[in-house]
């Protein structure tokens, strides 16, 4: 039985530094997510994101709120579409992905209480590698307010954005 402690045990390690080794894979940039007004049951997180090697973000997770959803918003014919992304994000290697507004973002539908500026916001992103295999991702994003946030669009963008609660 000993014999069979040691390998096992050696595989538990090399298995730990590689989850370790994998989460280093897709860095994580300014993660932040916008404020809400009273009622506003909906809002969005942001950040950017570098992967080593092609990588996809293909889930997201918060206890904040009800429902998570990865998200692109669009322009067609001077109408905002909002869209969950069933397929994920494409992370290609080295190369940086915004997610912003106004573009690909993390949808908080559904959400448990309003988020106040200065609060932090518990985030967990799941990313495929090109073999399948998943790995989870554990981020703090801040809560700002839109006007305070960097790369966010001006004010104009605000009426729109309070209406993600409409899918």
């Amino acid at each position: 039985m000993k014999s069979r402690l040691i390998p096992l045990s050696a595989l538990s390690t090399v298995l730990f530094s590689m989850a370790i080794t994998a989460h280093a894979e897709v860095s994580v940039k300014d993660p932040w997510v916008r404020a809400t007004v009273a009622e506003q049951k909906a809002t969005g997180a942001f950040m950017q994101l570098t992967a080593k090697s092609d990588t996809r973000l293909i889930e997201a997770r918060s206890t904040v709120a009800g429902a998570v959803e990865v998200h692109e918003m669009t322009m067609d014919n001077n109408v905002m579409r909002m869209r969950a992304v069933p397929n994920g994000v494409d992370l290609p290697a080295g190369k940086t992905v915004e997610l912003k507004p106004g573009s690909y973002h993390i949808m908080l539908l559904d959400l448990h209480h309003g988020l106040k500026t200065g609060e932090t916001v518990p985030l967990t992103l799941v990313v495929e590698g090109k073999d399948k295999t998943r790995e989870t991702i554990d981020i703090k994003a801040t809560v700002r307010a839109m006007a305070g946030a960097p790369g966010a669009p001006k004010a104009s963008m605000g009426d729109e954005a309070h209406q993600h609660h409409h899918h």
